[in-house]
């Protein structure tokens, strides 16, 4: 509305924020967008990216050590290291070049930018350092920080880190304690242990990466161990003392030592500042309330991202920007949450969509499993390793796709034909007849889908 000094508001530069400004701005919109700290937000800067990044390091690393396996000599394993100051150097560029390229994608589609905490005075109106801005509709996009729990006492004198700091390092400890076996730090465990520490992860439950299926988490938690990671599953910590760990298992009281600890229990809304009381914004376990697209109780005023706590992952927050911006502009657009790709960036690399077997099974569906091993799969005897499974969950009647779940090489680049399907409500019988190209890994996928009727080709 011409009364007001913007279309749209967006509070947050992070991969939802700045989606939706562009978004925006392509749909004809003035478009204003404020960011308290760095543009590209937790991904670009302290998550996603600078992570991948320091595995890239590692994993070329490892590669190098094992230089000899793949018939390259001259190689002496004993001698390669990594330079820790080059590795944060390259890191850094990668996450400045990107950085930079958010700001200029947003200054090309003349979204203004203004650099500040934004703060509710009224349902249209927030303060950016001591200027006041209007809007007729805003999308607060502030996402996440890591959660440091209350009921984990810490006592004495502890290195303890986020993975804020643990991006940061100048040295690999020689030990590292991470509590926590969720993605965030079952990556870091993998980082670590391949950069050389002793790594020891702490888990409240029975199992690794709970959100993954039971039987990819346990070959993953198998080839960590096989790697040198310890675990200690089913184990309530309750107090970190001059770094020991201190957890009760099985009844039992039990530490673990390390040089450092890593904190990486989950992450919590970033609201602080917001003022969301002005407006009367609904919250429930610290998230706004948002529905299906992405609308707050307060008619004009949208949330997404990590901020309503319903998938923190950057690839979601991006596409509930352009659902909220559709929903702006009167469209129809809605989220569906039930078919969103995760990636976790091991060796080998996990990737999932969809149910697991036994979310499957809980909600009483009738199903048929099909999986099919790596080891049946010729790209990956190429590539020097045969770890992995194509697992893939199917409706036994119709033929739906209701999970699958990756767990070998490039997988991370495969799962996107999976979510193509699930969207187009392809059945098993259309993957079957998609001619996957040879040799790849996707062909395992085919594999699996045919294996879910007993009609696999590469696997007896």
């Amino acid at each position: 509305m011409a009364g007001y000094d913007y279309d749209i508001l967006v509070i947050g530069g992070g991969p939802g924020g700045y989606v939706a400004a562009i978004k925006a701005a392509k749909e004809g919109k003035r478009v204003c967008i404020a960011e308290r700290a760095a543009f590209g937000g937790v991904c670009l800067n302290e998550g996603c990216i600078p992570t991948k990044t320091l595995i890239k390091t590692a994993n070329v690393l490892h590669e190098v050590k094992e230089a000899a396996t793949f018939a390259v000599e001259g190689v002496d394993a004993t001698a390669v290291s990594v330079s820790m100051g080059k590795m944060q150097a390259r890191k850094k560029n990668v996450v400045h070049s990107l950085v930079g390229g958010v700001k200029s994608l947003l200054r090309a589609n003349t979204v203004a930018i203004m650099e500040g905490a934004a703060s509710f005075v009224d349902a249209h109106t927030v303060e950016i350092g001591a200027k006041k801005v209007s809007f007729d509709y805003a999308i607060i996009a502030t996402g996440s920080s890591v959660l440091m729990p209350s009921f984990i006492k810490r006592e004495g004198e502890n290195r303890i880190l986020t993975s804020r700091e643990a991006l940061d390092i100048d040295a690999v400890p020689a030990s590292i304690a991470i509590i926590g076996g969720g993605v965030i730090g079952i990556e870091f465990a993998y980082l670590f242990n391949r950069l050389g520490s002793t790594v020891t992860v702490v888990e409240l439950m029975d199992k690794i990466l709970p959100m993954v299926d039971e039987e990819v988490s346990a070959m993953a938690k198998k080839r960590l161990e096989k790697d040198g990671v310890a675990f200690h599953l089913g184990a309530k910590v309750h107090t970190v003392r001059d770094n020991a760990v201190l957890f009760q298992s099985n009844g039992q009281e039990k530490s673990v030592k390390a040089d450092c600890v890593l904190m990486a229990v989950g992450r919590v809304p970033n609201t602080d500042g917001l003022n969301a009381e002005a407006i009367g914004l609904a919250f429930e376990k610290g998230a706004v309330v948002t529905d299906a697209s992405l609308r707050t109780n307060v008619p004009h005023i949208y949330a997404i991202g990590d901020v309503n706590g319903k998938v923190m992952l950057a690839h979601t927050a991006s596409h509930e920007g352009m659902v909220a911006v559709d929903s702006i502009c009167g469209g129809n657009a809605r989220m569906d949450y039930t078919r969103i790709p995760s990636c976790i960036y091991l060796e080998p690399e996990i990737a999932s969509i969809g149910l697991t077997e036994n979310q499957a099974k809980e909600q009483g569906k009738t199903v048929r499993v099909g999986t099919f091993p790596m080891a049946g799969n010729g790209k990956s005897l190429v590539e020097g390793d045969t770890d992995g499974i194509a697992k893939v969950i199917l409706d036994a009647e119709l033929g739906e796709i209701l999970g699958v779940h990756l767990y070998g090489k490039h997988v991370t680049d495969m799962i996107a034909e999976i979510a193509v399907a699930m969207t187009l409500e392809a059945t098993a019988e259309e993957i079957i007849d998609t001619i996957h190209p040879h040799p790849t890994v996707s062909e395992a996928i085919s594999e699996a889908f045919m294996g879910a009727y007993g009609k696999a080709i590469h696997w007896v």
